[in-house]
């Protein structure tokens, strides 16, 4: 399962996983919050237009207002320290296990196509009386396509093949993307970075992106990370809340399966941050161990939230909606 952190894609930020279709338009409110919806419907327009900062605009203009987004950048957070792994395990969490995922299920399927594949390669040799030389002009053909998808499209037709099989498949697999995408959602908003879009299969990313080197995930309004990169210096507050939706997806699998099998892309996307900010490993850890500690307290407080979304974004709902669901769910004395 690849996953996103934060993925600097040539000047896109996004955190990479999966991917769905995204219904637009909002259902109104059963109860209060009739502006808050109509404001969020045009969130979803400009979103869809591309106008990032005019969407970002009404978001902030509703900020923390009654009957507005009370929720977008209120999480409380946890001071910023110097965070050992026996505190981490106090508080039930195995570093080990959170952040060195293996993607068992997609493992698994690929080693059950090279299975297929030889087997089917066997059969047709004794059906067909195939010759050595045709057996081995075969075997460089299918060579030759695996090394033009890896240097061509960086593996995206061998992923996208084994995505679509495992979210056909498994819905272990399925849920676990939900579930991590979810996570990547509720954390950024809650940090004050507002989601602009996700995706939860690689075959409804290529559909949307067009390209086969994009995976599914979430990607975020950026224009703010961006302008503080083109200056050569990013700020303590922002790496702080890249890190924290960095590390959700991770996070979130943990906390509800005991492990995480997506999200290496984004630990490694995230280390490689660190490093080009001139990091070195003690503070490169202090700030994983802190990122870790912070986006789990925050995912426990409002797990009810995070599964709410979970539904939601698998039915396909626009940001707008999702970001409404949201409001809706958290109580404020829960921030």
């Amino acid at each position: 399962m690849g996953s996103r952190i934060i993925m600097y894609n040539g000047g896109a930020l996004s955190l990479s996983r999966r991917s769905c279709r995204i219904v637009s338009g909002l259902e109104p409110p059963a109860g209060g919050g009739a502006v808050r919806w109509q404001v969020l419907e045009q969130v979803d327009r400009e979103l869809s237009t591309g106008n990032e900062r005019a969407a970002l605009n009404l978001v902030k203009d509703l900020q923390a207002k009654p009957g507005g987004l009370r929720c977008f950048g209120a999480a409380r957070q946890i001071p910023q320290r110097l965070y050992t792994l026996d505190e981490l395990r106090l508080n039930g969490i195995e570093a080990a296990s959170l952040l060195s995922p293996v993607d068992t299920t997609m493992g698994s399927i690929e080693r059950i196509i090279q299975a297929a594949a030889l087997l089917g390669g066997i059969a047709a040799w004794s059906v067909f009386d195939l010759s050595p030389q045709q057996i081995l002009f075969t075997s460089l053909g299918f060579l030759f396509l695996w090394t033009l998808d890896a240097v061509s499209f960086n593996g995206g037709i061998s992923f996208l093949v084994l995505d679509t099989l495992a979210h056909s498949f498994s819905q272990k697999y399925h849920n676990r993307v939900v579930q991590h995408e979810a996570g990547h959602f509720l954390i950024a908003y809650l940090l004050g970075i507002l989601p602009k879009g996700y995706t939860l299969t690689s075959l409804e990313a290529l559909k949307k992106e067009g390209s086969l080197n994009v995976q599914a995930g979430t990607a975020f309004v950026d224009f703010e990370f961006l302008e503080e990169v083109s200056k050569g210096k990013v700020s303590a507050t922002t790496l702080n809340k890249f890190s924290c939706i960095a590390l959700a997806g991770v996070v979130t699998e943990y906390l509800l399966f005991g492990t995480a099998e997506g999200g290496l892309a984004d630990i490694n996307t995230l280390d490689k941050l660190l490093n080009s900010l001139g990091f070195t490993q003690k503070k490169a850890d202090a700030q994983v161990r802190w990122a870790v500690l912070n986006t789990v307290l925050i995912l426990r407080r409002h797990e009810k939230a995070r599964a709410v979304l979970a539904d939601a974004m698998s039915e396909g709902r626009s940001v707008g909606s999702c970001v409404d669901i949201i409001e809706e769910t958290i109580n404020v004395a829960d921030l």
